[in-house]
């Protein structure tokens, strides 16, 4: 589309009374302004290429106008183009979702983008309940300290610590120390890793013999939940303050079917 405007100055009234006069020679000199400073109109033309629009003289000359209007058509195709190929790009990523979701047919776009938040929320429902049992690191940072479900026939109670963190080779260490430092009786240990996750379940017992009742056990629970938080918090922290080592950042990568699990007995194991 093109817009015209006048680019007016101060004028006498003569002057612009001679405008209209057929016999008035006072049309303007060839530069396209004429003498009683009454400026010649321009045309806006959009620019395709530079995305602004641009003033073009609309002079007497035939050659001028074709090309300004040449210029407003291409602009108008090229957005004419541009519209279509997104829609086009739209149609198709929504007859990709109709694949994917049965009875979709009759369904309008608002009802196909809803059925399949919900057939995505079912599938993410799913495979967090799939996953249980496994020993699978998550993303977020995870301490947790919780009783077991079998209890000992020797009036033992266990208890199952878990802890997910980023993979560090110096934090196994941290670990260990850590575990060495409470007044804990292991009896299994599991690792497993992905990617840059790690995932530590430990399994200690704790006698209810001696005077050591249920409130007590429970109180040590806390302790490890305490100390494993503290080592997990200490750990985020020099991570932020120092770039990872050459060790993890050259540790094998592993896919979802790929997780490294390792597990022992810690009643025979020199761990």
């Amino acid at each position: 589309m093109v817009y015209s405007f006048f680019d007016s100055t101060s004028s006498s009234g003569s002057d612009i009374l001679g405008l209209f006069n057929p016999t008035s020679n006072n049309l303007g000199d060839s530069n396209g302004v004429s003498h009683g400073g009454l400026s010649s109109p321009h045309s806006l033309v959009f620019e395709s290429d530079k995305g602004e629009l641009v003033k073009c003289p609309s002079t007497s000359r035939v050659g001028k106008n074709e090309i300004c209007e040449a210029k407003a058509l291409a602009a108008l195709k090229n957005h004419s183009q541009a519209e279509r190929r997104r829609r086009e790009r739209i149609n198709g990523h929504l007859a990709t979702l109709r694949g994917l979701v049965s009875s979709t047919d009759k369904m309008d776009k608002a009802s196909l983008l809803a059925e399949v938040i919900s057939q995505v929320k079912e599938l993410k429902k799913n495979a967090v309940e799939a996953s249980k049992g496994f020993l699978i690191p998550m993303d977020a940072d995870e301490v947790k300290v919780e009783p077991c479900d079998d209890e000992g026939g020797d009036g033992s109670m266990s208890f199952s610590a878990t802890i997910c963190c980023d993979f560090r080779p110096e934090i196994l260490a941290d670990l260990r120390n850590t575990l060495d430092s409470l007044p804990l009786h292991l009896v299994k240990a599991e690792m497993s890793t992905l990617d840059d996750r790690m995932k530590n379940v430990f399994v200690f017992t704790c006698y209810k013999e001696k005077n050591i009742d249920i409130e007590a056990c429970q109180a040590l629970a806390r302790t490890v939940h305490q100390a494993l938080s503290s080592m997990l918090d200490k750990a985020s922290a020099s991570m932020e303050f120092s770039p990872r080592t050459s060790h993890a950042s050259k540790r094998r990568r592993l896919g979802f079917f790929g997780t490294s699990t390792s597990s022992c007995n810690h009643e025979s194991c020199l761990c």
